[in-house]
C-alpha cells in the first residue's frame, strides 16, 4: 500500500540509530534496531567506506527491504590507494603534496566495480571519470597529474590496455 523510501549514506558495517537513519525511520513505525542490524550485515564488506543505502518501508505491514548501492568512486579510489583515515589535505592547491598514485590497473579495477552504476558509454569514458575523481582528491594516475593522464587517454596512449 503506502511505501516509504529512505535514502542514506552510511559507513559500511557501522550504521547507527542516530542521524541520518534514526530520525527518518522513527515515523515509519518499523523496529529501528532490526533495520540497523540488517544494514550493518549487508554492508559489512564495505567497512571504512561510505555506502549508499535505501530502506524501503511498507507502512501498512511494518516490513522493510534494504537496497545497498556501490560506494562512491572517491571511496573506492581511497581504498585502492590504501588510505584508511579521511584525508584532510586540500586537493589541487599549488604546493600541496598528492595523497597517492593510482596505477592504471587499479583505476580499471575501480571502473569495473562501478560498471553497473556509471553512465559512461565505454571503458575509456569510465576511466576518464575515475581520473577526474583523482584530480578532485589530489591523487595522481600513473604518476601523472590527472589532467595529463586524461589527455593521454584521449590521445589513445592506453588503448591497448583498455581492450
Amino acid at each position: 500500500m503506502a511505501k516509504m523510501t529512505i535514502p542514506a549514506l552510511v559507513e559500511g558495517g557501522k550504521a547507527s540509530a542516530g542521524p541520518p537513519l534514526g530520525p527518518a525511520l522513527g515515523p515509519a513505525g518499523v523496529n529501528i534496531g532490526q533495520v540497523i542490524a540488517a544494514i550493518n550485515e549487508k554492508t559489512k564488506d564495505f567497512v571504512g567506506m561510505s555506502v549508499p543505502v535505501k530502506v524501503i518501508v511498507d507502512k501498512a505491514s511494518k516490513t522493510f527491504e534494504i537496497e545497498v548501492g556501490t560506494p562512491p568512486v572517491s571511496a573506492l579510489v581511497k581504498k585502492e590507494l590504501g588510505l584508511a583515515a579521511p584525508v584532510k589535505e586540500e586537493a589541487g592547491v599549488k604546493g600541496k603534496k598528492t595523497i597517492g598514485n593510482l596505477s592504471l590497473e587499479k583505476a580499471l579495477k575501480v571502473c569495473r566495480m562501478k560498471a553497473d552504476a556509471t553512465l559512461a558509454g565505454s571503458v575509456k569514458a569510465s576511466l576518464k571519470e575515475v581520473a577526474g575523481t583523482c584530480l578532485s582528491l589530489g591523487a595522481t594516475v600513473e604518476g601523472k597529474n590527472a589532467k595529463d593522464f586524461i589527455a593521454d587517454v584521449n590521445a589513445g596512449k592506453y588503448d591497448k590496455q583498455l581492450k
